[in-house]
């Protein structure tokens, strides 16, 4: 299901936008503010934003610019303004249509689908599909090297991310510090084990919701450490 966010200071219309959304099978969330908007859009995974372009906060035109730098993703601007000179600020800045006030929801639907449907084929003739782990809403991007939980990305450290990693492609195979130690940090490192530990500390932080209850990174008392799926 494809996960959109809509950015829209006036409820009415961003409820309108959200039923009909909705209604065609997307998940739809909303944000009035501009600055927590452009929050939003740069930490969580979406896969469209609608972007009103007068917004309190921070405008349409810097949340499109912000988010255009860091992720192709599908923006489109609805505004109020049909002034041709914002139409085409708004498409140099990186939108990707640009919707006048007042409009058909069910035309809003129409582009929505024609745009996501665009990015699918682009996408998918660009690059091969990156490998990744998926597992109880721990999404791993192996290619990429990034890391979600139930949408939302966090930061690792490299060595984080390798630990991790490695870990979640031996599933349910217990590893000792030691060996852990070695195949992360490599033989001929110079440390102590308890580096491990402090590792697999940061990562529960990061990824586990409750760190005294772990569902990824199982401690075996005694052993050492498993991925569990």
């Amino acid at each position: 299901m494809s996960r959109i966010l809509i950015i829209e200071d006036e409820e009415s219309i961003a409820e309108l936008e959200r039923d009909y959304l909705e209604l065609s099978g997307f998940e739809v969330e909303m944000e009035p503010d501009g600055a927590r908007g452009l929050t939003r859009a740069l930490r969580e995974e979406y896969d469209l934003l609608i972007l009103d372009l007068m917004l309190p906060g921070v405008d349409g035109f810097e949340i499109c610019r912000q988010v255009r730098a860091e992720k192709n993703v599908p923006i489109l601007m609805v505004s109020a303004k049909k002034e041709d000179i914002d139409k085409i600020r708004g498409l140099g800045m990186g939108a990707d249509d640009y919707i006048t006030k007042p409009f058909s929801p069910s035309e809003l639907v129409a582009r929505v689908k024609a745009h996501l449907a665009r990015y699918e084929r682009l996408v998918t003739a660009a690059a091969p599909e990156n490998e990744t782990i998926e597992v109880r809403g721990l999404k791993i991007d192996k290619t990429a090297r990034r890391v979600w939980v139930n949408g939302e990305e966090k930061q690792l450290t490299t060595k984080e991310f390798d630990l991790l990693c490695f870990l979640a492609q031996n599933p349910n195979r217990v590893f000792t510090k030691d060996e852990l130690f070695e195949n992360i940090w490599g033989m001929e490192s110079v440390g102590d084990i308890a580096t491990v530990t402090v590792h697999i500390k940061k990562i529960r932080e990061k990824i586990e919701i409750n760190t005294s209850k772990p569902q990824y990174i199982e401690t075996i008392w005694g052993v050492g450490y498993r991925f569990r799926v």
